[in-house]
This record gives structure tokens, C-alpha cells and sequence, in this order.
């Protein structure tokens, strides 16, 4: 395999520490050819100073020598003294710059200075803490505000969820669990890999593996929708379990329920059944060569294939089966098909209504009787 380079940087926010010092670190999800994610921190007295070094090694590229060459992002100057709100309202320019700066030239993007900036420290999956000040304070960026990162209105408080049963780590990027380990979620992916923290350690956890505190049930799971979302194939998968699909690459599906552990119920036909949502994409998306990468990874564990598990919770996880997606689709289907059919036929009357009298067939002049010929005779 060639060198590693970055394929994506994303701003996730930014955390608020108290150790050894008060100060601010913003959060980068750094996305690598190796299909690996990290998460790292840095403060942005180290970015600009990064900044800086870029701009003396590549100095045609910076605009040192003509203005009007430049293509190396701008970046302002750190403030003599960077509070919580300058480190806020410069998340939008933070997150153009690095938006830019994957998309320069290969000899700039993929640079050593550039890859080992951003490569994983110790410190990024083992912070400096201490036991008797408080737990840094995350202000994550929300999903429908990145391209305004401004909205920030925190600080969030992290979600707390409990390991059911022990998770032993496939790669470096996960965290391994025991059951009972209580984690911080710092991201939710639909994939059903979510980001958590415990501790000092950080990684990716498959969602299945976790449980709610406050309840059985998942809040945030929605409800089926049984008209569907047309979604396309990108990656084959054959069904394990019963009431999972086998589909091939290509393959035009709907789905039906989007569950948080990344297995989305799906419709094909008038089948229904599980299958991994990070091998489908919705229908009409650019099919971008990340995305196609990014289905090269293992799903994440179902829930009902987990051994040993050790809930808080007396009453089970409400679930569906796949006999009442089934029935509840196909009553869906019918009553489409019937209401589609009333509706032709009401088109079809008003048609008749309107159709002009010259149209319409004209009805022929009565013809009267012959007479007999006992008529004739008399």
C-alpha cells in the first residue's frame, strides 16, 4: 500500500478543558485512505503555527512571490487571549480551511507536514486529566448547522449509555468494552458505529452494544415509514439471519425503518428484511469514490447476535417483526393501488363531464312504424 494521506477533515467543535489550565481544543473527525477514522484535538495556537510552515515550504502556492498565485487558504492570527467566544465564531473559517486544504494539489494535501499534523498523538486517545477537576465540557457542532457553525449553542451534554456485554476491538480506531462500562457518546452515525468516550480512551463502539440509561427503548429511534425511500444497492451482502435480505450491487430498494444499530429494514418488492444501511445510498446521490471506499468496511454487529447480555432493564427492547413490516407494507401497497384506481376512475368521469357536446355521439331521429298491410286493405 502506498503512503497514508487524508482523504477528509471534518470539524466536529470544539471541547472547553480545565487542565492543567483552563483552555480550548477543537475536534477534527480526520478520514484516512486506509478507510480508518480518527478523532484528534488540537488548539489552535497549533494550527496557525502549522499554517505558517506551510506557507514557508510551498511560498509560489502562499502568494509570497506573486498574490495572485496563492491557492493555500487564508487563516487569521490567533487573539492575544482566545475565549470561548472567539473559539466559537471561528469555526466556520476553520472549517473552510480544511475543507480547502484536502483539496490542494497532492504535492501540498499530501505532504509529511501536513499528514504527521494531523496524525494520532497519545494525548488524542489519552487526554492529560485529573481525577478532582471537572470533565471538559463538549460543544459539538449540530448536523443541520455546518454550514453555520455559528448556531453552536451549547454547552451540549453528552449522552451516557451502558455496554451490554463485553466488545472486543477489531482495529485500532474502536474502543473495547466491558459490560457495565458507562461511555460518553460524542457522535451518532447512521452506519451504527458511533464515536464514544470512557475515560481516558476514545473510539468507535457498534451502537448495538449499547443501552439507554433511562429506558429500554431508543428516544431517538423513528418510526416506520411504510411509503419508503428509494435508496440503491452499493455493496452486496448475503443474508445470515433469517430475516435479513441477500441483495447484489445495482439493486433498487425502499426503505422502510431507519434504526439506530445501522440496520435499516428495507423493502424489496413486496419482501421486507434487514440489511446494512452503510452499503446503501440513496437513489439519486452522487456515487463519489469516498462513499464507494467507505463500503469496503465490516457492518457493525446486530444486536440479536450478541452473547451474554446484561441489561438494566426488566422489560426487553420494543422490537418489530419482520411478519408485522411485512403485513403493514403490503396493506400500504393495497390501499396505494386502491386509492390510485379510485382516483383514475374519478378522472375518468370528469373527462366525461367536460367533453364537448360536437364529441359526443349524436342520437339518431326516431323512425316511425310502417304500416300493416291490414291497415293498407281497410
Amino acid at each position: 500500500m502506498g503512503d497514508a494521506f487524508i482523504r477528509h477533515i471534518e470539524l466536529l467543535g470544539y471541547e472547553k478543558r480545565f487542565f492543567p489550565s483552563q483552555h480550548y481544543v477543537y475536534m477534527f473527525l480526520v478520514k484516512w485512505n486506509d478507510l480508518s477514522e480518527k478523532v484528534v484535538y488540537r488548539r489552535f495556537t497549533e494550527i496557525y503555527e502549522f499554517h505558517k510552515a506551510l506557507k514557508e515550504m510551498f511560498p509560489i502556492e502562499s502568494g509570497d512571490i506573486n498574490i495572485e498565485n496563492r491557492i493555500i487558504p487564508h487563516l487569521p492570527a490567533p487573539k492575544w487571549f482566545d475565549g470561548q467566544r472567539s473559539t466559537e465564531n471561528r469555526q466556520g473559517t476553520l472549517a473552510e480551511y480544511c475543507y480547502t486544504l484536502v483539496n490542494l494539489p497532492h504535492k501540498i494535501s499530501r505532504c509529511l507536514h501536513v499528514v504527521n499534523f494531523f496524525k494520532v498523538r497519545h494525548d488524542d486517545m489519552n487526554p492529560v486529566t485529573d481525577s478532582q477537576i471537572k470533565k471538559p465540557e463538549v460543544f459539538l457542532l449540530p448536523k443541520d448547522s455546518k454550514k453555520n457553525p455559528t448556531d453552536i449553542t451549547g454547552p451540549i451534554v453528552l449522552q451516557t449509555y451502558r455496554a451490554i456485554a463485553d466488545y472486543e476491538k477489531s482495529s485500532t480506531s474502536e474502543m473495547a468494552l466491558k459490560a457495565g462500562d458507562l461511555v460518553d457518546v460524542v457522535e451518532k452515525s447512521e452506519n451504527g458505529w458511533w464515536f464514544c468516550q470512557l475515560k481516558n480512551k476514545r473510539g468507535w463502539v457498534p451502537a448495538a452494544y449499547l443501552e439507554p440509561l433511562d429506558g429500554p427503548d431508543e428516544s431517538e429511534e423513528q418510526e416506520p415509514n411504510y411509503a419508503g425511500e428509494a435508496y440503491v444497492v452499493q455493496k452486496s451482502y448475503t443474508a445470515v439471519e433469517e430475516d435479513e435480505l441477500t441483495l447484489k450491487e445495482g439493486d433498487t430498494i425502499e426503505v422502510i425503518h431507519k434504526l439506530l444499530d445501522g440496520w435499516w429494514v428495507i423493502r424489496k418488492d413486496e419482501t421486507t428484511g434487514y440489511y446494512p444501511s452503510m452499503y446503501l445510498q440513496k437513489a439519486g446521490e452522487v456515487n463519489t469514490s469516498v462513499k464507494s471506499e467507505l463500503r469496503n468496511r465490516g457492518a457493525p454487529p446486530r444486536r440479536s447476535t450478541i452473547r451474554n447480555v446484561k441489561s438494566i432493564h426488566k422489560q426487553g427492547r420494543k422490537q418489530i417483526s419482520q411478519e408485522t413490516y411485512r403485513r403493514n407494507s403490503k396493506k400500504y401497497i393495497q390501499n396505494q393501488r386502491k386509492t390510485r384506481g379510485n382516483s383514475q376512475n374519478q378522472a375518468n368521469v370528469i373527462i366525461e363531464k367536460n367533453e364537448p357536446e360536437d364529441n359526443k355521439p349524436k342520437a339518431q331521429p326516431a323512425v316511425p312504424p310502417r304500416p300493416s298491410k291490414d291497415l293498407i286493405l281497410n
